[in-house]
């Protein structure tokens, strides 16, 4: 099995003699979670998953960011579930960063390894398991569908970051660019995970303030980023969390590329009552 070229944690704990300073942030319109955050103690456990761990990075909170929650999975050999989703509403989206896994659609499997991406509709009938090697470690992202009167449910998606060409953004001589797993176009729907990429030097030339809720988790590279007010420095394995209408801006210095998954919720009426 190649090298991945994706960021992904591995737990430990760091020396006693380690200084506390570090990147880790909280505000009202923002989050910054270090990599360095992601340790054996900051994990979590989910029912009917054995051989299973997992870094809770986002997870709905009322004045802060309340549509999504997203999971760093660590599954080791033999480990996995029948039972994955307890919740009949919530559709997800997996992305494999490290290790191999296999994800089963209706009976159909599916062996996904480290650039792996899929859609999971909300209902749809699906388990994973990590068969045999090294920890399978992935992205699940989770949201709670919206369905529309008239619209059809998504169906699953299962395809590879290698496998999907990078949509260049316009006058930017490809120095910016998204992978787009979902049309864009297709309202059935209401959340995206995509791919952003920068080249050294590339930027977001203007501060974007917008509707959509953020997370952002670093895949590779670094990078200056603004978030409302602040200029933080992020790199592989940091993630960042956005409120609804956080000014937002970025630097990419190199020397490689700076990528980053992100989710935003679209396409969908704004709720004008309480939920």
């Amino acid at each position: 099995m190649s090298i991945s070229p994706y960021f992904a944690p591995t737990g430990g704990h760091p020396p006693q003699e380690q200084l506390l300073t570090d990147r880790a942030m909280f505000t009202d319109a923002y989050a910054v979670i270090p990599k360095g955050t992601m340790r054996d103690i900051t994990t979590s456990l989910l029912p009917h998953w054995s051989a299973t761990r997992l870094w809770v990075i986002a997870r709905p909170m009322t004045g802060f960011a309340e549509t999504f929650s997203h999971y760093i999975m660590e599954v080791s050999a033999g480990g996995g579930s029948d039972r994955p989703e307890n919740d009949p509403d919530a559709e997800g989206v997996l992305f494999v960063v490290d290790g191999a896994m296999t994800l089963t659609i209706s009976g159909t499997a599916h062996v996904m390894e480290a650039g792996g991406f899929a859609y999971l509709p909300a209902g749809c009938d699906w388990t994973l398991h990590n068969h045999a090697g090294p920890a399978a470690r992935f992205h699940w992202i989770r949201k709670a569908y919206e369905a529309v009167d008239g619209i059809e449910r998504p169906d699953p998606i299962v395809t590879r970051d290698a496998d999907v060409t990078p949509s260049e953004m316009p006058g930017t001589e490809g120095r910016w660019a998204t992978t787009r797993f979902v049309d864009p176009a297709d309202l059935r729907h209401d959340m995206h995970v995509t791919i952003v990429t920068f080249q050294p030097g590339g930027v977001i030339p203007f501060l974007e303030t917008h509707v959509m809720e953020h997370g952002l988790y670093v895949l590779q590279g670094k990078a200056a980023y603004r978030l409302n007010q602040d200029w933080v420095e992020v790199e592989a394995g940091d993630y960042m969390w956005l409120r609804a209408f956080c000014p937002q801006a970025c630097y990419a210095g190199g020397p490689g590329p700076f990528r980053y998954l992100l989710y935003k919720d679209v396409n969908r009426h704004m709720p004008l009552r309480l939920r």
